[in-house]
């Protein structure tokens, strides 16, 4: 069978490679996936059982339960102060990644091109090339602690650039976008007619004294920005498939006739969950994040004791971004070895553009006791090399 030379072109991340690998042994440490170890809230997922008990498992609209758009629309407005009509403006999607999807396939086409700063989520280059888009990668260092240049991001302009994505808190480093950086990317949008695709959804972790701040929030900057967030992440609902988009209603509009041929809507007892998730108490998230800080200095910590190892705290996320230079591995080598030696699974920074190489990213999904035991073994792998 002939097959379409973007599918060609594609291939499995290394995040999935590592964690499909991670299966075949018995005492293995997984801290490749961005899956929380959390159940979800229990009054969320006594929502989404009810709907189910009720009858609530059929097609909804297309963008999702007005009930639903309108609690996001407020809770946008809530948080940035920005307002959304949450009958044109909104749309539920499959996850976030389904509102990646589906407005970077309404907004490139062909030949055009999307900036991405990296290190970068693997996916979005992958999604921008199922697109027929190009995309271009620039670069950031742990010298300038991973910042996002605006000088080198307005380099990168052409005249067939169509989009910039951003990612804040940033995954894999941890990174966030202050202010500063957010105003210089709004400023390039709106002297080169772009549009900012702006995905937050690890904005409720956020540790020290460290603010997030979207870019929705800058003056005339929600006319031509894509605001992605899900519930995967805040209310530890990855299984639950539920994310969503805002932005003007000329797109959400294609976006739900896209939606419409793809999968149709997110599923229905999921998106009563989610109703419950933004009207209810905040509680458990908050408990969520104050664990994720505690293992997160416990890794970094743990990460800093060890030769040849070094690793900055991450401002957000769940993730440790591990520089592993002095080893004289690059990171895929060094990741399959600690694995082969030591059944830690991580993910080879490499994955996550050539500004990756040299590090691993490191999930701390899993509890204190398993994050401790992944340090002391990591430990002894760097000893035996």
């Amino acid at each position: 069978m002939k097959l379409s030379k973007v599918t060609e072109k594609m291939n499995p991340s290394l995040t999935r490679a590592l964690f499909n690998k991670a299966k075949e042994y018995n005492d293995v440490i997984d801290l490749t996936l961005g899956d929380p170890d959390f159940f979800t809230a229990p009054n969320v997922s006594e929502a989404g059982v009810n709907a189910i008990k009720n009858g609530k498992t059929k097609y909804t609209a297309n963008s999702g339960l007005p009930e639903l758009r309108r609690v996001i629309s407020d809770t946008i407005y809530r948080e940035t102060g920005v307002k959304y009509n949450y009958e044109n403006e909104v749309i539920v999607t499959v996850g976030a990644m389904g509102a990646l999807y589906l407005s970077i396939k309404c907004i490139v086409n062909p030949g055009e091109e999307v900036i991405i700063p990296a290190p970068y989520w693997v996916n979005y280059a992958q999604q921008v090339e199922m697109s027929g888009g190009i995309p271009v990668i620039v670069d950031s260092y742990e010298n300038d602690d991973f910042a996002l240049k605006v000088e080198g991001i307005e380099k990168a302009v052409t005249n067939k650039t169509r989009a910039i994505i951003i990612n804040t808190p940033n995954n894999p480093t941890g990174q966030i976008l202050n202010r500063e950086a957010l105003e210089g990317i709004a400023y390039i949008a709106k002297k080169y007619d772009l549009v900012v695709i702006a995905d937050e959804v690890y904005k409720s972790l956020v540790y020290d004294d460290y603010k997030f701040e979207s870019i929705v929030e800058i003056d005339n900057m929600k006319e031509r920005t894509v605001l992605i967030n899900s519930f995967s992440k805040t209310y530890s609902m990855t299984g639950w498939r539920i994310g969503y988009c805002a932005s003007v209603s000329e797109l959400i509009a294609k976006m739900t006739f896209m939606q419409e041929n793809v999968c149709s809507c997110s599923p229905m007892f999921s998106q009563f969950a989610g109703i419950e998730a933004l009207n209810g108490t905040q509680e458990y998230t908050k408990y969520m994040a104050q664990q994720f800080e505690i293992r997160r200095n416990a890794l970094v910590e743990g990460i800093n004791g060890i030769d040849m190892l070094s690793c900055k705290k991450p401002k957000g996320t769940f993730y440790a971004f591990v520089n592993i230079k002095k080893t004289g591995l690059n990171s895929e080598e060094f990741a399959y070895d600690l694995l082969d030696k030591q059944q830690v699974a991580v993910v080879p920074g490499i994955t996550y553009g050539q500004a990756g190489e040299g590090y691993v990213r490191i999930a701390f999904t899993r509890d204190i006791k398993e994050i401790n035991e992944a340090v002391s073994r990591i430990e002894k792998y760097i000893h035996s090399l």
